[in-house]
């Protein structure tokens, strides 16, 4: 009966682990300083919670506080806690070619360049030209509002270059983020 038990003691070792690398950077990430880091330095950081997040998202009970989320929460709030940060890990981890987050790019060629119908190319396709959604949420502790807007490529096409920074802003896009994830995963730091 104890191996039925959620979470076992793997799965404790494997969560401690990520939460608190993740809140790490979520605590360095929320503070002004981190900003006047080098551009190479907080990339690093940024693509590190990425991956951290990916990893976390394979956990089973996750998942179900997402789907819950997807019913129960505004139009594409989930969506963007999975399926745009999925987008957004598999250009970083696929596209090692770039140094800062403004200069990353992909393209349709570069993203099928060997096999198509992947994250990036299944979630391009479902939201090239769609609207912007825009976003706000409250940091307690600086006591303010963050506002932001997800952007969606107006085309998906062989010749045009969609980049990071036209999706999120690296500096109100990633707090959102790790703001949504904290949401998502149902954990409170």
């Amino acid at each position: 009966m104890e191996n039925d038990m959620r979470p076992s003691a793997k799965e404790i070792e494997f969560l401690n682990m990520a939460y608190n690398s993740f809140y790490d950077i979520f605590e360095e990430a929320f503070k002004e300083e981190f900003w006047d880091q080098d551009s190479q330095y907080r990339f690093f950081k940024i693509k590190k919670a990425f991956e951290i997040y990916a990893e976390l998202l394979d956990y089973e009970p996750i998942k179900g506080v997402i789907d819950i989320i997807k019913v129960k929460r505004p139009r594409n709030e989930a969506e963007i806690g999975s399926d745009l940060f999925k987008c957004i890990r598999n250009i970083l981890s696929h596209s090692p070619f770039f140094d800062s987050w403004d200069d990353a790019w992909v393209s349709k060629n570069t993203i099928n360049w060997n096999r198509e119908g992947k994250t990036i190319d299944r979630f391009f396709k479902k939201y090239a030209s769609k609207e912007d959604v825009k976003y706000r949420f409250w940091d307690a502790k600086k006591k303010e509002m963050t506002y932001l807007t997800i952007g969606f490529p107006k085309k998906y096409d062989e010749d045009t270059k969609i980049y990071l920074r036209d999706i999120l802003s690296e500096k109100d896009g990633n707090k959102v983020f790790v703001y949504l994830n904290e949401k998502n995963t149902g954990h409170a730091s």
